[in-house]
């Protein structure tokens, strides 16, 4: 066992590539459950520069609830209408003052979630279609407590027997704000890879070309033995197809485009299958005016979407925190579930003869998070590779990882680090 409590065993299930069902999902950006994500982060990480710019350090504050509460369109050929907005409520907890500097909390959040969704859904008017609204009050003095010190480790003694966390030449390590854990898996299955780059690519070089395809695109992926089905709901924006001849062929094309997509990484028989809901006799499709559904009763919260690694994975162990809009200092929930997913592929990409691997990262509260309660490593290996062939590498790459914690906080407040 290694000094931050490493241990590696076999996974007491078959690979996923093995199993018979499998199950993925993916809510696209223009999803509501994915709408109130992006918000929440984009406020996140306008707050965390906020502070820095303002105080050099981030203070003490969490906007990971949000609630979307849709409004009402008519969607016509040609173009329609909303007849009722949207509506989107961020709520939280945000340090307002600090040693005599003032921190518009409110104000910035409101910039921030209105930049978002002017870019994830440019067919949304905000203030017109949609009415965005804030309310950050102050955290509590607990937890501003756990946090406080600059989230700093006590290097004056040892915590448990483990040795300081402040090393030469760093900075001090947090310490956890809570008792929680997070979950990672590598590598992706065909279906994973299939259903994650099929949201991606038509919400990128796709839709660019494509302006009838709204944001809310979400993608289904089902294998059962080596058949893989992918039903794709797809958001039609109804200024840009003047009949329904034009949704035909819109629908067309993004078939055609799925089914290419999936044989670059699949030698599998896939069917691809589009807004599987339309019925053409009665006029009932998928016809939006902004592109999400938002726009005609579907409703949206934070953490009710994907996880951190971008999917919903029913085959794989899964935690139900909510990623996005928590800080990224010490928050447990979102720093282990963004630093176990890479855990996994450093893990598979650095150590060979292994098939699956999860990892799951429980934090103690007040501990620091370079040292979790337990990192419990679950490996299956190649034919013929013993745990015992992978076990010292496994161990040695996840305390290297969890060494290199801060690195999440860095790489959040950047950007490069999705949470959905």
């Amino acid at each position: 066992m290694s000094e931050r409590n490493v241990r590696v065993e076999s996974l007491d299930r078959p690979p996923v590539e093995d199993q018979a069902v499998e199950i993925v999902e993916r809510k696209g950006i223009g999803h509501p459950d994915s709408i109130c994500d992006g918000v929440a982060e984009s406020v996140s990480r306008a707050l965390s520069q906020a502070y820095l710019d303002r105080v050099g350090e981030i203070l003490h504050y969490n906007t990971d609830e949000a609630q979307l509460v849709a409004g009402s369109a008519v969607p016509a050929f040609g173009g329609g209408e909303l007849t009722e907005p949207i509506y989107l409520l961020v709520v939280g907890r945000a340090t307002s003052e600090h040693e005599g500097v003032t921190i518009p909390t409110e104000p910035i959040a409101l910039r921030a979630g209105r930049e978002y969704l002017e870019e994830a859904v440019p067919r949304l008017d905000v203030g017109t279609d949609i009415v965005l609204d804030v309310r950050l009050g102050e955290g509590s003095g607990d937890l501003q407590g756990v946090f406080g010190d600059g989230g700093r480790a006590d290097t004056s003694r040892e915590r448990s027997g483990a040795a300081p966390t402040d090393r030469p030449g760093s900075r001090p390590v947090p310490m956890a704000n809570d008792t929680s854990f997070g979950v990672g898996h590598a590598p992706l299955s065909e279906t994973e890879r299939i259903v994650l780059e099929t949201e991606r690519q038509l919400n990128g070089d796709y839709s660019s070309t494509h302006p009838e395809l709204g944001p809310d695109i979400k993608v289904m992926g089902k294998r059962e033995d080596d058949r893989i089905d992918v039903t794709v709901a797809a958001a039609i924006v109804d200024a840009f197809v003047a009949d329904i001849d034009a949704y035909d062929e819109a629908i067309e094309g993004i078939y055609r485009f799925v089914a290419d997509l999936a044989s670059e990484y699949t030698d599998r028989e896939v069917a691809v299958h589009v807004n599987t809901a339309d019925d053409y006799s009665s006029n009932s499709i998928y016809l939006t005016t902004t592109g999400t559904s938002a726009e005609q009763g579907d409703d949206g919260s934070v953490g009710r979407g994907n996880r951190a690694n971008g999917l919903i994975t029913p085959n794989r162990s899964m935690s139900m925190e909510a990623t996005s809009g928590k800080n990224p200092v010490n928050h447990i929930g979102k720093i282990y579930n963004l630093l176990s997913p890479h855990i996994a592929r450093t893990v598979v990409s650095e150590v060979d003869g292994i098939r699956d691997l999860r990892i799951r990262l429980l934090s103690q509260i007040g501990q620091p998070i370079d040292r979790p309660h337990v990192a419990d490593v679950h490996v299956v290996t190649e034919s013929g590779v013993a745990i015992g062939d992978v076990e010292a590498g496994v161990q040695a790459i996840v305390d290297r990882e969890l060494a290199n914690v801060a690195d999440v906080t860095d790489r959040v407040i950047e950007g490069d680090l999705g949470t959905f």
